[in-house]
C-alpha cells in the first residue's frame, strides 16, 4: 500500500485506532497507538515524535528525541484488539535530520539489503526461519536477595504421568525427546496451533504445515513460507505475537526461550537462506549437492563468521544451554548434504533450482531477527566476496564421532560471553557498507554485558545449594 492506500483502506475497515509498532535493541515489540484521523499522508513522510529514552539498548534521558517513521507497506488489522486497530511497523529515525537511528534494527537490516544489491552479488536475500516454541499451562519465577526459583508446567508433560489429576490422569503425555509428530489423543495442543496457522493466515502470512516438535510439554512448531530477509523479519514478529497471544485466549502461555527443559530439546530457529538476482536463483548449480560455487562460498563466510554471528543469532545466556551435544543442537561448524547433525545443512529439496538453498542450524528464536538476519547475510556477503571455501564436507553423524575426530571441527561459543568476546574480535564484515555502526556493536557487547552477564553471575542458582550447601 502507499501512504494514501492506508489512509483509504483504513476508513473503508471503519479502523478506530493506529497501533504504531518498532523493535526496541533486544527483539521486543513496542508501540503506541493514535486515533485514526490523526494518521495524515504527512505522517509517513515527517514522522511522529516519542520520547527513546525507557527503551532498552537505545538513547539517554538526555539525547531521548526520535521519530517514529510508519511504514504503509506493512499495514495489517490486528486480529486480538476489541476495537479495530490497523498496525503500521515503523522505522525509527532522528528528529532534527531524518538520518535512519543507528540502532534500530529495522534500520540495520534494510541497509543490509541495500549493502547486497551495491556489490552487485544479488538483488534478494531470501530467508526462511523455522522459529519452535512451547505452550505451557502454568510459569512461575522469582528472583530476590534471600532465593530465587521457576516452575513450569505443562498437561501434556512427562513429568505429570502420576499427578492426581481431579482423579482422571489419562496419562497421553509425550516422553522426552518422543513429542515428535504423534497424533491425538498424545499432541493435545494440536487444535491451539491450528488456531495460531488461521490467525496468520489472516493477516497474509502463509503457513506451510504445524506440528508437535521433539520435546514433551507442548513443543511446536509451525511453519511459515519463506520471504525477502526484511518482509521475513516482520513476518517473524508478527509470527510471535500471534502465537503468544492464541495461547493466552485459552488460558496458556508460550515461551520461545531456546531452553526452558532441562533434560530435553531445546527451541532452535534453524535458518534457511538464499541469494537471487534478476528473479533467478543463484544457489544452484553443479558442485557439492547441487550447490552452485557462490553457494558454496557463502556458506563459507557463514562458518567463517559464525562464532562472532552467535552474538546475534543465539544472544541469550539461555541460548548456550540449548548449544551442548546430544540434544540435536548443531555446536559444530561443518556442513553437509542432508546431514541434521551439521551446523549447516544443505536440504535435498529435489531438481528445481528455485529451492535450492542452505541452512544453518544454530540460530534460536530468542534472537532480534532484524539483526541476526542482516548479520547471516553480511557473513555470507564477506564470504562470496573473499571467495571463501567452506572445505570439505563432513557427511558423518557428528553427535557420534570420537574425541579425537570431534576435537579437529570448531565449535560455537560455549557460552554467551564467549561469543561476545568473539564479536568485539571480529566484526569487521559487519562494518562495511555502514551496515552495523561500531557504535552498535559496542552498545550491543555492553548491554548484554550490564543486563544480563553480570547480573545473572551474581546471582546464585538453585543447583548450585544442590551442589555446594553443605561444603
Amino acid at each position: 500500500m502507499t501512504p494514501k492506500d492506508v489512509i483509504k483502506f483504513a476508513k473503508e475497515q471503519d479502523i478506530k485506532m493506529i497501533d504504531l509498532r518498532f523493535i526496541d535493541l533486544p527483539g521486543m515489540w513496542q508501540h503506541f497507538s493514535i486515533p485514526t484521523d490523526q494518521l495524515t499522508e504527512e505522517t509517513f513522510e515527517e514522522g511522529l515524535g516519542f520520547d527513546g529514552s525507557s527503551l532498552r539498548g537505545w538513547k539517554g534521558i538526555n539525547e531521548s528525541d526520535m521519530l517514529v517513521i510508519p511504514d504503509p507497506t506493512t499495514a495489517r488489522i490486528d486480529p486480538f484488539y476489541e476495537v479495530p486497530t490497523l498496525v503500521l511497523i515503523c522505522d525509527i529515525a532522528q528528529p532534527d535530520t531524518l538520518a535512519p537511528y543507528a540502532r534500530d534494527p529495522r534500520q540495520i537490516a534494510k541497509k543490509a539489503i541495500n549493502y547486497l544489491k551495491s556489490t552487485g552479488i544479488a538483488d534478494t536475500a531470501f530467508f526462511g526461519p523455522e522459529a519452535e516454541f512451547f505452550i505451557f499451562d502454568d510459569v512461575r519465577y522469582e528472583q530476590n536477595s534471600a532465593g530465587g526459583f521457576y516452575q513450569i508446567d505443562s498437561d501434556e508433560a512427562t513429568w505429570n504421568t502420576g499427578r492426581h489429576e481431579g482423579g482422571n490422569n489419562l496419562g497421553y503425555k509425550p516422553r522426552h525427546k518422543e513429542g515428535y509428530f504423534p497424533t491425538l489423543p498424545t499432541d493435545g495442543l494440536h487444535d491451539i496451533r491450528t488456531e495460531m496457522c488461521l490467525e496468520l493466515q489472516k493477516i497474509g502470512i502463509t503457513v506451510e504445515r504445524q506440528h508437535h516438535e521433539v520435546s514433551t510439554a507442548g513443543q511446536g512448531e509451525i511453519g511459515i513460507r519463506f520471504n525477502t530477509l526484511l518482509k521475513m523479519a516482520d513476518d517473524l514478529m508478527w509470527f510471535k505475537y500471534i502465537v503468544k497471544n492464541v495461547a493466552r485466549r485459552h488460558n496458556k502461555t508460550v515461551t520461545f526461550m531456546p531452553k526452558p527443559i532441562f533434560g530435553d530439546n531445546g527451541s532452535g530457529m534453524h535458518t534457511h537462506m538464499s541469494l537471487w538476482k534478476d528473479n533467478e536463483p543463484l544457489f544452484a548449480g553443479d558442485k557439492y549437492a547441487g550447490l552452485s560455487q557462490m553457494g558454496l562460498h557463502y556458506i563459507g563466510g557463514i562458518l567463517q563468521h559464525a562464532q562472532s554471528n552467535c552474538a546475534f543469532t543465539n544472544p541469550s545466556t539461555n541460548s548456550y544451554k540449548r548449544l551442548v551435544p546430544g540434544f540435536e543442537a548443531p555446536v559444530k561448524l561443518a556442513y553437509s548434504y542432508r546431514n541434521r547433525s551439521a551446523a549447516v545443512r544443505i536440504p535435498n529439496s529435489g531438481p528445481n533450482p528455485k529451492a535450492k538453498r542452505m541452512e544453518f542450524r544454530t540460530p534460536d528464536p530468542s534472537s532480534n531477527p532484524y539483526l541476526a538476519f542482516a548479520a547471516l547475510l553480511m557473513a555470507g556477503i564477506d564470504g562470496v566476496l573473499n571467495k571463501k571455501e567452506p572445505g570439505d564436507p563432513l557427511e558423518k553423524d557428528i553427535y557420534g564421532l570420537s574425541p579425537q575426530e570431534a576435537a579437529g571441527i570448531p565449535s560455537v561459543p560455549a557460552t554467551l560471553d564467549e561469543s561476545l568476546e568473539c564479536l568485539r574480535k571480529s566484526h569487521e564484515y559487519l562494518l562495511k557498507g555502514d551496515v552495523f555502526s561500531k557504535e552498535m556493536v559496542e552498545a550491543w557487547i555492553g548491554y548484554k554485558y550490564d543486563t544480563e552477564i553480570r547480573p545473572l553471575q551474581q546471582r546464585p542458582a538453585p543447583y548450585e545449594f544442590h551442589l555446594y550447601y553443605d561444603v
